[in-house]
């Protein structure tokens, strides 16, 4: 296993948003060809407990390597497809979606997860 460590990333306060990021910096010796992976870490924080972590957290990707200095975490909502704002995956049957923000029904993360990351 190459280079290791943990971080969080946030959505901001409740009701959150569909998707944040997060640079990680200080990797000197990170090149172009390297391949980056992150994950949600199933811990408890402030906002969520470990449980959520594993059954409702958001998808978790690592890209845009940046030679010398880093990469980036992406986070996005599970359900994050906004490309529908007519879409009904609650089933609510005309009632009033949760949240309608951007085309968005269903509710989006908001607060902070835990976030483990690696590459080599």
């Amino acid at each position: 296993m190459g280079v290791q460590g943990t971080t969080t990333i946030t959505f901001g306060a409740f009701p959150g948003k569909t998707d944040t990021s997060v640079a990680i910096t200080g990797q000197s010796g990170i090149n172009a060809t390297s391949l980056v992976e992150a994950w949600l870490l199933p811990a408890a924080t402030a906002d969520h407990s470990a449980d959520e972590h594993i059954v409702d957290g958001p998808v978790i990707l690592a890209g845009n390597i940046v030679v010398g200095t880093g990469f980036t975490i992406y986070a996005v909502a599970q359900d994050s497809d906004v490309s529908s704002p007519d879409a009904d995956p609650l089933g609510t049957q005309g009632q009033e979606p949760l949240y309608q923000g951007h085309g968005r029904t269903t509710p989006m993360p908001y607060g902070i997860w835990n976030v483990a990351w690696v590459w080599n």
